[in-house]
């Protein structure tokens, strides 16, 4: 079943002092993200939410897990809980499921686990994570909409996989809400510099690439002042 936002638990209590802040793909990137959760100073009214991705390719990601899971900070699930997903399903019978998880840094995932009980258990959150979030001027996915289709017509597979033809979409999928993504690294997307965020019609997409060597920026978005903060995890 799809879990959207209805699903999702709403811990914030806005108030006119509130930020709302939007945290990038972590990609298993514990000490930046620290330090970038220290860098934002966050203040009791502020909302933080996570895009999803948070584990593969970097060496911490039963640690970035725990943390966000323990903290109830709103969190997506992307594309790769959607690949530990399907790889940690004790039934599954297809090895080259693991092999795609592992080729898409899931070995590393599975370095940072000293407990089999703590990886299931993790595994066992992502499945209740919703696919999107809708804030009301804001909604949240992980990887972009396909804009052939009517919301109500897509799924995971699109919520947590699509990307270049959401991003080259001539006109905004939504006429009062901005889209916010990650999972693209925005440096792969035209005129954009490794560490710059990337915008277009009706979305911005902050995923700058924290694990990739050619950046290593870790990215969050303050939607409310419209500032960005960064963290380089080299």
């Amino acid at each position: 079943m799809l879990t959207t936002a209805a699903d999702t638990p709403a811990p914030f209590n806005r108030t006119p002092e509130s930020r709302r802040i939007i945290i990038g793909d972590v990609h298993g990137h514990y000490d930046g993200l620290l330090s970038l959760i220290d860098f934002l100073e966050l203040k009791a009214a502020d909302e933080l939410y996570f895009l999803g991705d948070l584990v593969d390719r970097g060496p911490k990601s039963a640690q970035v897990v725990e943390f966000v899971k323990s903290s109830g900070y709103p969190c997506l699930r992307g594309n790769h809980e959607e690949l530990m997903i399907a790889a940690c399903n004790q039934s599954a019978q297809d090895y080259s499921v693991f092999q795609m998880w592992a080729s898409c840094g899931g070995h590393q995932t599975l370095d940072s686990y000293n407990s089999p009980d703590l990886l299931q258990e993790h595994v066992a959150w992502f499945k209740t994570l919703p696919t999107y979030i809708d804030l009301g001027d804001l909604w949240l996915v992980h990887a972009g909409v396909d804009p052939t289709k009517e919301l109500e017509q897509q799924t995971a597979e699109e919520f947590c996989w699509i990307r270049s033809a959401f991003h080259k979409s001539s006109k905004p999928f939504f006429e009062d809400k901005l889209i916010v993504t990650g999972h693209t690294i925005t440096f792969t997307l035209p005129q954009v510099e490794p560490g710059q965020i990337a915008q277009g019609i009706g979305w911005i997409s902050i995923d700058t690439g924290a694990y990739h060597p050619k950046s290593g920026w870790l990215t969050a978005y303050d939607s409310t002042q419209a500032k960005i903060f960064q963290v380089n995890v080299f």
